[in-house]
């Protein structure tokens, strides 16, 4: 009995996270957009520093029409969006938050955690295929262009943890880590970083959605709830590129004087302020650009960052 109240406990802690995280950075980038471009609209709602622009928008989504286009593969596209959130979901499941404190301890954490990361892609791919419309597609394959050329690099820069800390499990790295690994694994956390950014197709790296060129790439043709189900995936894909740069590059639940937990969630809200501001700050890149900026540009700093990590655990083994 003990042991299955632990796993609903867990599994209710792991579904919170999932569902109020994700809105709480979607009203922190409302209010940091609105601040940084001096948009007034986000600022309004509701009345003191516009606090129901969230609901507002949950309101707006839920009275449109649910449409299908006539010539849709109808299941492939009805179940698209579904393919692109469960996955964030599940990667929650062996993340950590604090000592003792995950869903579940796999000795493959790692690699369990970028496989599954891929399959949310593939949700994006299947909606711009199943649409029935030339810019879905088009942005399908740039959507498939972008998981290809930004896997390699995410993978590398994970592996260089790995290989420091000795292990595949999540709660393992973590406390392995020392203050020492920031310096000593700096690249490889900013190549995880852009590109995980660049798989969740988050500015400057949104090329396969680009309103001004082919109007919202693979979510063209969805309205109402469906469309919801894909902007709420993005703001769980922020949630979860937060926590795992945490947990791989920045100590986890590591630092002085606040409980581990606190920690951990203070580096998870400031690395998505990061990602918001990166959306505000920077234009989006040329096709051209996003692919060499991947092959010519992280690839090889991510090889730099393994070799380099290589050599110290010689050193000092």
């Amino acid at each position: 009995m003990g042991e299955v109240l632990d796993i609903v406990l867990r599994f209710v802690v792991i579904l919170l996270v999932f569902l109020l995280l994700p809105l709480i950075v979607g009203q922190t980038e409302h209010k940091v957009m609105a601040h940084m471009q001096s948009r007034l609209g986000p600022m309004y709602a509701g009345g003191f520093h516009g606090w129901a622009q969230l609901i507002a928008d949950g309101v707006k989504f839920a009275q449109k029409e649910d449409v299908i286009p006539a010539a849709a593969d109808r299941r492939v596209f009805q179940i698209a969006p579904g393919v692109a959130l469960v996955p964030y979901l599940l990667v929650l499941i062996v993340v950590p938050i604090g000592p003792g404190l995950v869903g579940v301890d796999l000795d493959l954490g790692l690699f369990y955690v970028l496989a599954v990361m891929g399959i949310g892609v593939l949700g994006s791919i299947m909606a711009g295929w199943a649409s029935a419309n030339k810019y879905s597609v088009l942005g399908g394959m740039r959507s498939a262009a972008q998981l290809m050329s930004y896997e390699l690099p995410l993978v590398l820069a994970a592996s260089s943890v790995a290989m420091a800390a000795g292990t595949l499990s999540l709660p393992g790295i973590v406390e392995a880590w020392q203050w020492w690994w920031l310096p000593w694994q700096l690249i490889g956390a900013i190549v995880f970083f852009l590109a995980g950014l660049a798989e969740l197709r988050r500015p400057p790296f949104d090329m396969p959605i680009a309103e001004s060129e082919i109007i919202m790439g693979p979510m063209t043709e969805y309205t109402g709830m469906r469309f919801a189900l894909f902007m709420l995936s993005e703001y769980v894909g922020i949630v979860v590129l937060s926590f795992l740069t945490t947990v791989l590059f920045l100590g986890g639940w590591h630092g002085p004087l606040l409980p581990g937990v606190v920690w951990t969630f203070l580096k998870v809200f400031a690395l998505a302020f990061v990602i918001i501001w990166f959306r505000v700050s920077f234009p989006r890149l040329r096709e051209d650009q996003l692919q060499r900026l991947a092959w010519v540009g992280l690839v090889p700093l991510a090889l730099v960052q393994l070799a380099f990590t290589g050599v110290v655990k010689v050193l000092i083994g």
